[in-house]
């Protein structure tokens, strides 16, 4: 009888043994993954064992997620085109003076008067300025023309005549500046382009070496007072507009 109960003892030794074993094998995995709770038990004063509620722990992350940057779009600011134009002569001097006492520079401010409001009209930054005007130093610009006609001193000849700097730093500009006024001043005027005598006075015209050397400049001698006086004198809106379509060819690229 007796080896009955040792054998019994010893059943349920091993099934302790196993459940035990299952137990610890479950706490092992369980735990660290934070499927159960871990629960302490303590002893009371009176002996009873008490079940310890499991802590609340919340993480607090220590700084907030990192903000997308948003790109702001970038407005450029629209270029405003601006023309400078020379009345030649005007707070200087008469320039050429007729025998009748007409005055190249009373022509020269008529014509400039009404290309810059042409120019105007158009939506352009337009400067009138004066043959010595100090703004011309280092005058910076899209385009400057200074606005003469040729004296009473050759009887019988007419025609107009547009030139550059001789020693442009920018010739090729100045070479399209120029086609574009001859191209347009002579279909407006009917005028004919006289090359053959285009003077040092011009081609070494004082404000070409005080501007901005980067700002296009040309000079025009826009017909002679005595056999083109009727249309300096007469027309000078068909004189602007001559100027002025010359000046459009040039700045919007015709």
């Amino acid at each position: 009888m007796k080896q009955d109960t040792d054998k019994t003892d010893r059943r349920a030794v091993g099934w302790l043994a196993a459940v035990l074993s299952i137990l610890s094998l479950i706490s092992a995995v369980a735990v660290p993954a934070g499927l159960f709770p871990i629960i302490s038990l303590a002893s009371s004063a009176s002996g009873e064992p008490v079940v310890q509620e499991p802590s609340l722990e919340i993480s607090i992350p220590l700084s907030g997620p990192t903000p997308t940057s948003t790109a702001i779009p970038v407005t450029s600011t629209p270029h405003i085109t601006r023309v400078g134009v020379i009345a030649g002569h005007s707070g200087s001097d008469p320039g050429a003076v007729c025998p009748d006492s007409l005055q190249e520079v009373q022509i020269n401010i008529d014509v400039a008067r009404r290309v810059v409001a042409l120019l105007a009209q158009r939506g352009w930054e337009v400067d009138l300025l004066q043959e010595f005007d100090p703004r011309l130093n280092n005058y910076r610009a899209d385009v400057l023309i200074s606005i003469h006609a040729d004296s009473c001193a050759y009887p019988g000849k007419s025609g107009f005549k547009v030139t550059r700097a001789e020693s442009s730093f920018i010739p090729g500009s100045e070479d399209r500046l120029v086609d574009c006024l001859i191209r347009h001043y002579q279909q407006q005027t009917a005028l004919e382009f006289d090359a053959h005598t285009i003077t040092y006075d011009m081609t070494r015209y004082h404000a070409f070496y005080e501007i901005d050397r980067n700002t296009p400049a040309v000079i025009i001698e826009t017909g002679f007072m005595l056999d083109d006086r009727e249309l300096l004198t007469q027309r000078p809106d068909t004189v602007a507009l001559g100027i002025f379509h010359g000046l459009v060819c040039f700045l919007e690229g015709e």
